[in-house]
C-alpha cells in the first residue's frame, strides 16, 4: 500500500477525498509533501491508513474529533489515565443516551398501545406528535 493517492487512502479507509482533506485541515492526519514525480501527488502509506482507520473506529465508538484529536495525541505519550477517563466519560454519555432511547421507546410502544385499543376518535400518536409541534 506504500505510495497511495489521496483517492486510494480514502477508498481503503472508507471515505470520500474531502473527508480526507478535512482530517488534514483539523490536523489529524498528516499532509505528506508533494513528490518529485507525477506532477507532485501527495503519496500515503500503511501508516496513514492505520491513522484513519483508528479516526473512523473511534467515530464510530461516538467519540467527537476534538476528543479523537486527544486520543491520538496520548497514543503518543502513552498516558492511559487520561485515555481511560474519555473512554469512561463517553461510556457516560452512551449511557444517558440509551437511557433516552428507552425512555422514548417506551413512550411510542404507549401510543401505539393506545392507538391499537380504540378505532374511534383522533389517533392518539398523531394528537401526540402534533401536541409536541404547538410547544
Amino acid at each position: 500500500m506504500a505510495g497511495m493517492t489521496i483517492g486510494k487512502l480514502a477508498a481503503a479507509g472508507g471515505v470520500g477525498v474531502e473527508t480526507i482533506r478535512y482530517y488534514q485541515r483539523r490536523g489529524l492526519l498528516e499532509e505528506p509533501p508533494r513528490d518529485g514525480f507525477y506532477g507532485g501527488v501527495r503519496r500515503y502509506d500503511t501508516t496513514d491508513v492505520q491513522r484513519l482507520r483508528f479516526i473512523r473506529a473511534a467515530q464510530g465508538a461516538g467519540f467527537t474529533l476534538d476528543q479523537i484529536a486527544e486520543l491520538l495525541e496520548l497514543d503518543a505519550t502513552d498516558d492511559r489515565a487520561r485515555a481511560r477517563a474519555l473512554a469512561t466519560e463517553r461510556i457516560a454519555a452512551l449511557d444517558a443516551k440509551i437511557a433516552e432511547m428507552q425512555e422514548a421507546r417506551a413512550a411510542l410502544s404507549r401510543l401505539a398501545r393506545d392507538c391499537a385499543s380504540s378505532e374511534a376518535g383522533p389517533c392518539p400518536i398523531l394528537r401526540a406528535f402534533e401536541a409536541g409541534r404547538q410547544s
